[in-house]
């Protein structure tokens, strides 16, 4: 239970299903938090590491736990407080790793991975709870995990690396629900929630600063370095190539006199590169730390699908392959897993971004997540 109105539906369901529910909220950590005063007899523990703030806008604030723990009394179920603040913390070496690398991390997607279909299940068995729900828009049936009912909130793409052998153990009662549903549902039943704006940034980054974050976890990135061209000319500087995005165009600081956008990156070298739209266009890519959510065997061979490259953006039409025995990334494995795929798009894409998850539909009506990994070469 992160507080939220979607989860705070999802456990009305299950208890309305006949589950015994038990709600559980992730401490991720927070300056100042004392959560005794948001749940009795919880535990107390030491100032977080340096450079980490939960902000109140996004997910798994304190503001965020008190409404949990509301919700969870007005419902009339247990509600307990995990302390994920030491394994939250990978997931900030990681967003800052990645950000140093020259790619693009997202941390939503392995906190997905490593915490709550991750952690969160560990401490399932440790009170001998059959499933873990939650408050996401995709589906699970037949063992296969679908996108959601309500398309423009589908979160079907950062669920992609849930194990396969955890999909029987997962529960999300709002898949088949669109978010006014939702909504409705929680205020017929009075939750305070009801009408509680989504969460919409990354909740350690709170300001929407990431490149502030970089900078106090890893100061010797913030260097200057030089712009350049797609021919390699100097035509300006900057002051760390962790704070640009491939496909970015705003607040790049150089005019050419013609639309440009970054391009590319070398964090070695310090340079960011800037181009014209075309430049940016692709016609595949590969990813490693492949999740297979089907046997990897049935895409042996080039196989149609759906690709998704971006959380924001619409599958597109491509073939994919699973490749076997293939030279391991080049980045940084974070999950441990060896599998690479490969995809080839119908049409050129544009920015493509190193770092950024890629995932995988196909089945009926393309509704079925096949898999997916994590971008690290762009053809």
């Amino acid at each position: 239970m992160s507080g939220g109105v979607d989860s705070s539906v999802a456990a009305v369901l299950l208890r309305e299903q006949g589950f015994e529910v038990v709600g559980c909220f992730m401490r991720l950590g927070s300056p100042g938090e004392h959560l005794d005063t948001l749940v009795p007899d919880a535990e107390v523990c030491e100032t977080p590491r340096a450079g980490l703030k939960i902000g109140t806008r996004g997910c798994c604030s304190i503001n965020d736990a008190a409404d949990a723990r509301l919700v969870a009394a007005q419902l009339g179920i247990p509600f307990y407080v995990c302390n994920f603040k030491k394994d939250f913390g990978r997931i900030i070496d990681y967003f800052v790793d990645e950000y140093a690398a020259g790619r693009t991390p997202n941390p939503c997607v392995r906190c997905n991975d490593w915490l709550k279909f991750g952690k969160l299940h560990e401490y399932a068995g440790q009170i001998s709870a059959d499933f873990v729900a939650s408050g996401h828009y995709a589906r699970v049936e037949d063992g296969r995990l679908l996108r959601g009912v309500d398309v423009d909130k589908d979160q079907s793409y950062v669920l992609f690396g849930v194990p396969r052998e955890r999909l029987g153990q997962m529960l999300l009662p709002i898949g088949g629900m669109r978010k006014p549903a939702v909504r409705e549902l929680a205020r017929v039943h009075g939750l305070p929630v009801f009408d509680k704006p989504d969460s919409q940034e990354i909740c350690f980054v709170p300001d929407d600063d990431y490149a502030g974050l970089v900078d106090r976890r890893r100061p010797e990135l913030a260097v200057e370095g030089p712009i350049v061209d797609a021919a390699g000319k100097v035509v300006g500087t900057h002051q760390g190539q962790h704070r640009f995005t491939i496909g970015q165009r705003r607040g790049v600081g150089v005019a050419l006199g013609y639309p440009i956008y970054v391009i590319g990156k070398d964090p070695a070298a310090n340079t960011v590169t800037v181009g014209p739209a075309e430049r940016l266009l692709a016609t595949s890519c590969e990813a490693a730390e492949a999740n297979w959510l089907v046997d990897p065997s049935e895409l042996a061979e080039p196989t149609r699908c759906l690709a998704q490259y971006r959380y924001n953006s619409d599958p597109v039409p491509a073939m994919v392959v699973a490749l076997t025995g293939e030279p391991p990334s080049a980045g940084r494995n974070f999950s441990g897993r060896p599998g690479r795929l490969r995809v080839e798009f119908d049409e050129p894409q544009s920015a493509l971004t190193p770092g950024q998850a890629l995932v995988i539909y196909g089945g009926p009506g393309n509704e079925g997540v096949l898999g997916g990994g994590w971008i690290d070469r762009v053809g």
